[in-house]
């Protein structure tokens, strides 16, 4: 239990911080990608990576993973769906900061679907959290609605988006992967380039201008996207409730809006203010530990 709780609370702080800068990347590379092609490569660099650390580390030769068609479903949809609608909601003109307070409604998703998928019970104070999160993310996505600084398609790829990655969380979960972790993560990958890919084909014109801004934000997602943020929220699933890991997320439009405005100069109004505050009060309340373990159904 010790352990667990130490190594959340080193891993969590800097998932946050790095999945904050997803976004941002996102919105630094995409000027000069479509985003099914900047994806497609971004997943084929990481895949590539991937399966010869997992070739260098032994796996393939003691195995490889156990399940790769849940490797295939789960790359799909975390990574295929839920950044290709992320991508491609801030290639429509979407702020990052406020992409990242959409698709900040997992935590609600992901507690939802835990309930009937893992037997994970909730607190009252963990669904008071919940609720004033989603009362954050609502207030903000409402008033840009009613300024029409976003459109439907936007809203709807935002939403594909989010169901993707909750159930992809869940999944990933039940999984329980404890071997193979890193050609599994391959396997993702790789199923993943294939969709977007095919997509870039028939929807994209595929030209890519490699310029030092595309190359740099390349290299980060890979490096510290594709390689460290999901490495890290694996490990967090693994040693924590799914609902309390993706509580987690509410966090970071707080942390992109930041960022956003230091890199992009996006401003912030009353509304985003007020949202970003009670979504960071929510996570707290969602993530408290509880005095005494709690008992779930699949004990």
């Amino acid at each position: 239990m010790g352990e667990s709780h130490g190594i959340r609370q080193i891993a969590a702080p800097l998932f946050v911080f790095l999945w904050s800068t997803g976004f941002i990347g996102a919105k630094y590379g995409l000027p000069y990608a479509e985003p099914m092609t900047f994806l497609t490569l971004r997943f084929a660099l990481a895949a590539a990576a991937l399966g010869l650390w997992g070739w260098m580390a032994g796996e393939l030769r003691d195995g490889g993973p156990v399940d790769p068609v849940g490797a295939v479903i789960v790359g799909v949809l975390m990574h295929a769906l839920y950044l290709g609608g992320v991508f491609t909601a801030i290639w429509l003109g979407v702020g990052a900061a406020l992409t990242a307070l959409i698709v900040g409604l997992q935590p609600i998703a992901t507690a939802l679907l835990a309930r009937p998928m893992l037997g994970e019970a909730l607190r009252p104070r963990q669904w008071a959290g919940m609720a004033l999160g989603l009362g954050g993310v609502a207030l903000v996505v409402g008033r840009k609605l009613e300024l029409g600084a976003i459109d439907v398609t936007s809203v709807l790829l935002c939403f594909l988006a989010l169901i993707s990655i909750s159930f992809a969380s869940i999944l990933q979960k039940k999984r329980a992967v404890t071997a193979g972790l890193v050609t599994d993560s391959a396997i993702q990958f790789a199923a993943a380039g294939l969709v977007t890919g095919a997509a870039a084909m028939f929807f994209e014109e595929r030209v890519i201008h490699w310029t030092p801004e595309f190359a740099l934000a390349l290299g980060w997602m890979v490096a510290g996207l594709s390689l460290g943020a999901i490495s890290l929220y694996y490990l967090l699933l693994r040693k924590g409730e799914a609902a309390a890991t993706a509580s987690l997320f509410f966090l970071v439009p707080g942390v992109t809006a930041l960022m956003a405005v230091l890199v992009f100069d996006e401003g912030s109004g009353w509304a985003e203010l007020l949202g970003v505050g009670a979504a960071t009060l929510g996570v707290r309340l969602v993530t408290q530990p509880a005095q005494a373990p709690l008992a779930t159904a699949s004990r």
